[in-house]
């Protein structure tokens, strides 16, 4: 069962579907509820304030989360005791993602790379951090949830830096992490039986527009990824086998992604997560030959051999944003979704519902996700691009340039 909304679940339901399953999807937020339903059945708070009766009901054999906020849920207790595996780490091992700090503690212990960083209470001592460090800094909440205080904030200058200070929320304080550059990329792997087994080196497209300008978004606008089970760009050598003695004594299992700057010719962990991705998990599933054993084996901790198609071996991903996005506050009607000839790829509805015509209606400011694969990059991205060109909606937007910068890792632009 995923246990998420929107995109997330009506791709990882529709393709674990498609790869033999009997997937469902236990919906954890109050929108996106539409597009799962188009996969299999879906299940709601409302009706099921706990998932673990409706779990233990459906014989259930693993859960998928889309974040890691389900741990913080009144039912989290209940469904550890249950049994019930889950696809992400849980005790200790969740700290790597949750807690910036431990993060970059685990990294200072095994000797990997990161940049200068410091937690905050306030913004005086923030300011007073800024004058004995000066250089710029990301923004970051200390503690990792999609109802953080707090989301990333890039500043590039000290100046932008000193600006920002002034009108953060520190609730819950802030981290300040040194700003590298945007030669950034990221590498997926799978922990299971102690070992790692990369899956895929991936570029997130993280700012609003083309050219990899505006803000930073809550979401990526798109992302690329390439089968990688050999690690040919070294970001896993490099920022995640150091911690193989961490992973077994905290009996981690599951996904791990590592995002990284590569600064001073060498790579830098950003930070750690601890899913398959919001923009790169669909595109993983569809580049396994055997998507559910693979993630049956990994939530069982047993040995693990990935075994990867080999018709494809990219993936591109590019979102459609509607009206206003991503400044949340800017908000247009309903409005029609139209398709102006057949797509021949992944289309993976996000905030949109039925209209009483048989057609769709965006809802909210993201409309979908246009996934497409191919052999080689070129032959990937070619194919989104052509099929997002395809669906219309009325002051939609999608960067033009995924994968074609920030591409092969390591390049800023």
């Amino acid at each position: 069962m995923v246990f998420g909304v929107g995109s997330f679940a009506h791709s990882h339901t529709r393709i674990l579907r498609d790869a033999g399953a009997d997937a469902s999807t236990y919906l954890t937020r109050s929108y996106g509820h539409y597009s799962p339903s188009l996969a299999g059945e879906v299940f709601n708070t409302r009706d099921h304030p706990s998932p673990v009766p409706l779990l233990k009901e459906r014989a259930v054999d693993f859960v998928i989360p889309q974040s890691i906020d389900w741990a913080q849920a009144p039912w989290a207790k209940s469904l550890l005791a249950s049994g019930i595996p889950i696809l992400c780490p849980t005790g200790e091992a969740m700290m790597i993602e949750r807690e910036r700090d431990y993060a970059r503690r685990l990294c200072r212990q095994y000797k990997i790379p990161f940049p200068q960083s410091r937690v905050v209470p306030n913004r005086l001592a923030a300011l007073e951090w800024l004058q004995r460090s000066p250089v710029p800094y990301v923004i970051k909440n200390p503690l990792c949830s999609p109802w953080s205080p707090v989301h990333t904030i890039v500043c590039e200058t000290v100046e932008e830096t000193r600006a920002w200070l002034d009108r953060v929320d520190y609730a819950e304080g802030v981290f300040l992490q040194e700003y590298l550059g945007r030669a950034e990329a990221g590498h997926i792997a799978l922990v299971s039986g102690g070992e790692i087994h990369s899956l895929v080196t991936n570029q997130e497209y993280k700012r609003a527009h083309a050219g990899d300008m505006g803000i930073v978004c809550g979401a990526p606008l798109g992302g690329l990824v390439e089968a990688d089970p050999g690690d040919k760009y070294g970001l896993a050598q490099q920022l995640l086998h150091p911690l193989q003695p961490w992973f077994r004594k905290v009996n981690y299992h599951g996904p791990i992604q590592v995002t990284a700057c590569l600064h001073g010719g060498r790579w830098k962990v950003i930070e750690y997560n601890i899913r398959l991705g919001i923009t790169s998990g669909a595109m993983i599933l569809r580049l396994l030959e055997d998507p559910v054993n693979t993630l049956w084996t990994t939530v069982r901790n047993q040995k693990l051999a990935p075994r990867f198609r080999k018709d494809v071996s990219f993936g591109c991903s590019v979102t459609l944003a509607g009206y206003g996005y991503p400044h949340l506050r800017v908000r247009g009607p309903k409005t029609p979704v139209s398709c102006t000839a057949p797509v021949d790829c992944d289309v993976w509805w996000n905030e949109v519902e039925g209209s009483p015509e048989g057609g769709l209606m965006a809802v909210g400011q993201r409309i979908a996700d246009v996934v497409a694969f191919g052999k080689t990059r070129k032959a990937a991205v070619s194919r989104a691009g052509a099929n997002i060109q395809r669906i219309r909606c009325l002051g939609a937007f999608y960067r033009t340039d995924i994968g074609t910068t920030l591409w092969p890792p390591g390049r800023d632009n």
